[in-house]
């Protein structure tokens, strides 16, 4: 039969850019533009995928091959039929400048009937119908990037449980009075009433606090709060590292499994807290209910990380125009193990060619302009899916590495533990350890009922100084503690403070020396007494640390003082840092270089502290 195509050209008032993250989100545009819900029936090689619908009863089928693309210009796809009125159809989009500033948007369709039915059907609903649906879209969408905002949209009418609305009213008064405040609580219960499905279903706090213009850790914590006031329940998804996508959901990090399989790509993946595991938050049944749907598995916005992806068959060659933002890229197929680290910068050349051969790339690395023409070849004597994509992961993650190293996490979560016997890789930490000196002879000159509430009260003030700078407190080992931080600097601010507080106490209260070390670097998690625990040898160095200082200092590894933010605040401050050299217990035969931090001499307190500082060959007894 006759094959129909259909040409839509619409000029919008966005640019390319902006539109891209709209457009290219073909999930969402196939359900605004009334597609019906699929569902995934396999997969083949190279991301095919075999997909279902029903329309009025009837059952469709098909094929649909990988979606090709170049951001933020233009993507396509092909799908062949098995089953229903169609043959087959393929569907371009090309976003271009406009005439007068914009972008021209280009749609095209071309559908190729089975039957009878379908010589029928596609001229009304793709040719009239769809036309008059997209243009509808693709308005709105304009009118959503012009506010430079991602898409948080609000549908008319609430779509509550029954009851629901008595609890969303409770929710929303606890969640005021539990420190979150009026406004931000207003704004999560009016998102959890009216925001469409395919936003609530998977909200994640860093991207809605993009989105309101405030603060990523103030979202974090009300979403956190939101799930002990019955207004949000949490998930923990597992992102594979090569399509990002989210394979499996845990409600428990206790459900959490140490190995996991990607069908799209066809691998078995470790489970790392440092990208793989995201958290994010859906509403609770009682309150709202959610039906997740799919109505599109594979577009660009699926795999936002990848920049261009095409499908070659054995010995084709294509040439691609590239936009790149100055950085690093990888290029790699998807059934290769090999990759070429790709460079664009100012100084890049305008065009050249990458080669998949059956041994490997060539060349090794190449380095690109950020307007350039980039020729792929296929070498091999099979079909290659090429996939050019920022290795980089998204920063609007909120990683199971910095949720867990969040005290207020650890206080309102504390039963939340690794299955037995599965340890998990964190990523970097910088991990600290205190300890109060002379705590003995302190509690032998003052007594013991008094010494131990002088340590119960340091121990407030640490957790205090430690979760305001998005750290936690792993666990307290008497007047000691190990606390845990994402960001190096936010350990040397806490243990500053801490040291300053205590030892220039309020009046009838004895100052206190507080020894601390830190250290960074990887660490692995593991339940243990059953609470989430670090170990590795950052732990182990780290813990060692903590006897070299003399309480009037911070002792901090190498890995420390090579952070920017600590080199700054070093900077900034006016701190010393006095390089040495030690060997510590328990790791001799390797000297490990040091640094003792001291505050200005005009910022420092507790003048009274003995200027003797212990080394790891004349350790100081308590």
């Amino acid at each position: 039969m006759r094959e129909y195509h259909y040409r839509w050209e619409w000029g919008l008032r966005s640019g390319p850019s902006a539109l891209w993250p709209l457009v290219a989100d073909t999930n969402r545009f196939n359900r605004d533009t009334g597609v019906a819900a699929v569902d995934e029936r396999g997969a083949g090689p190279n991301a095919r995928r075999r997909l279902r619908l029903s329309v009025l009863g009837i059952g469709v089928e098909w094929e649909e091959e990988p979606f090709e693309w170049v951001e933020p210009n233009r993507f396509s796809v092909v799908r062949r039929y098995l089953s229903g009125p169609l043959a087959e159809m393929r569907v371009a989009v090309d976003l271009g400048p406009g005439e007068g500033g914009g972008t021209r948007l280009l749609y095209e369709v071309w559908a190729k009937p089975r039957n009878l039915l379908g010589l029928l059907a596609v001229p009304f609903q793709v040719g009239w119908l769809s036309r008059r649906r997209f243009e509808s879209t693709f308005r709105r969408y304009d009118a959503l990037a012009a506010g430079a905002r991602p898409v948080v949209e609000e549908r008319a009418g609430p779509r509550l449980a029954p009851g629901g609305r008595g609890r969303l009213e409770a929710a929303e008064e606890r969640l005021s009075t539990a420190g979150v405040g009026s406004e931000l609580a207003q704004r999560l219960v009016r998102l959890i009433e009216r925001a469409d499905e395919l936003t609530v279903a998977r909200l994640r706090p860093y991207a809605l606090a993009d989105a309101w213009g405030l603060s990523r850790r103030s979202v974090l914590e009300a979403c956190l709060h939101a799930t002990r006031t019955g207004l949000l329940e949490l998930q923990w998804d597992l992102l594979c590292p090569l399509c990002r996508g989210a394979k499996e959901s845990a409600p428990m990090l206790g459900d959490v499994e140490s190995r996991v399989h990607c069908a799209t790509c066809n691998i078995d993946f470790s489970v790392d807290f440092d990208r793989s595991v995201e958290l994010t938050f859906r509403p609770t049944a009682a309150i709202r209910t959610i039906e997740r749907h799919d109505y599109c598995v594979g577009g660009p916005q699926v795999t936002p990380h990848i920049v261009a992806q095409q499908l070659l068959s054995a010995g084709e060659s294509r040439s691609l125009p590239l936009a790149l933002a100055p950085g690093r890229y990888r290029m790699r197929t998807l059934e290769g193990g090999d990759a070429v680290a790709v460079v664009a910068t100012e100084d890049g050349v305008t065009e050249t060619a990458v080669q998949a051969t059956e041994t490997g790339w060539a060349p090794e690395e190449i380095g690109l302009a950020p307007n350039a023409s980039l020729r792929l070849e296929n070498s091999t004597g099979r079909e290659q899916l090429f996939i050019l994509e920022r290795p980089a992961w998204s920063e609007q993650a909120a990683t199971a590495a910095e949720v867990t190293a969040l005290q207020l996490f650890r206080d309102l979560f504390s039963s939340e533990a690794l299955r037995p016997g599965e340890p998990i890789a964190v990523g970097t930490l910088t991990v600290v350890f205190t300890d109060l000196r002379d705590s003995t002879r302190f509690y032998r000159e003052v007594g013991d009922a008094p010494a131990f509430g002088s340590v119960m009260e340091h121990l407030d003030v640490l957790r205090a100084a430690v979760g305001e700078e998005e750290g936690a407190v792993v666990k307290a080992m008497g007047d000691a503690i190990m606390a845990a931080f994402v960001r190096p600097v936010g350990a040397l601010r806490a243990v500053l403070r801490v040291q300053r507080e205590l030892a220039s106490p309020s009046a009838g209260k004895r100052p206190l020396l507080l020894k601390a070390g830190m250290h960074s670097g990887p660490c692995i998690a593991i339940t243990q007494n059953e609470r989430l625990d670090y170990f590795g040898s950052t732990v182990n160095v780290a813990a060692r640390l903590v006897d070299l200082s003399s309480g009037s200092d911070v002792v901090a590894s190498e890995a420390v003082l090579e952070d920017p933010e600590v080199a700054a605040e070093l900077a900034g401050s006016g701190m010393g840092a006095e390089p040495f050299e030690a060997t510590l217990k328990g790791l001799e035969g390797e000297r490990f270089a040091l640094f003792r931090l001291t505050a200005p001499v005009e910022a420092r307190v507790g003048k009274h502290a003995d200027r003797h500082v212990p080394t790891a060959a004349s350790p100081r007894k308590r």
